[in-house]
């Protein structure tokens, strides 16, 4: 039985995702809004970056995430950002497929993600990522007009936003374009933590 296709996003308080400029993607505002993910022990682990970090409900809310997903869609512009600022060993650890116009041959990571570049839209590559996934869910991983798409085409079963402390301005608004006569949202739990609030939703046809 096929998986459940979900998105997991921070988001500020006035509702961005991203700031607007490629440069500014792993800048000092995208690094307050990531800030309550960082000192978690799943988050060390994945990337590396030694032992230790922080246990409760923010470590096993980001471990419960990545053991649910069995595969990733992505847009080409989070792809860009992150082949630069990943890790060799890319911190996904499944298939990965990027919706982009680009002809390019698979790559492979160590660790177990392989990158595939899928030219004929967003639904050839969520397909190619259920089969990959097999009975496990399909996270769309970003940025936020890849998931806009997904949201507006009706594919999207459920999502979590982690509701960050923080003020962009401007940048990338996670719903900026939205259908919103055709998707309507019933809330599923809350979960506040020292950090940020965790929100779920499941989405549904109106």
């Amino acid at each position: 039985m096929a998986g459940k296709v979900f998105f997991s996003v921070s988001m500020s308080l006035d509702g961005f995702i991203a700031p607007e400029s490629t440069e500014d993607l792993m800048g000092q505002q995208w690094m307050e809004l990531q800030r309550w993910a960082f000192p978690l022990r799943f988050f060390r682990e994945n990337l590396k970056l030694g032992e230790g970090g922080e246990e409760g409900r923010d470590n096993d809310i980001a471990r419960e995430t990545f053991e649910r997903t069995g595969a990733s869609v992505m847009g080409k512009r989070m792809f860009d950002a992150g082949e630069q600022a990943w890790p060799e060993e890319a911190p996904f650890h499944t298939p990965v497929f990027v919706v982009t116009h680009e002809q390019r041959d698979p790559w492979e990571r160590p660790g177990g993600t392989t990158f595939h570049f899928v030219n004929d839209g967003i639904e050839t590559a969520l397909k190619q990522a259920r089969e990959a996934a097999g009975d496990r869910d399909v996270r769309v991983a970003g940025g936020g007009a890849t998931i806009l798409q997904y949201v507006n085409a009706g594919l999207i079963d459920e999502f979590t936003i982690a509701l960050s402390p923080v003020l962009f301005g401007t940048g990338i608004r996670l719903f900026e374009g939205v259908d919103a006569g055709r998707v309507a949202l019933e809330p599923v739990r809350a979960e506040p933590s020292p950090r940020v609030t965790h929100l779920t939703y499941t989405v549904r046809e109106r």
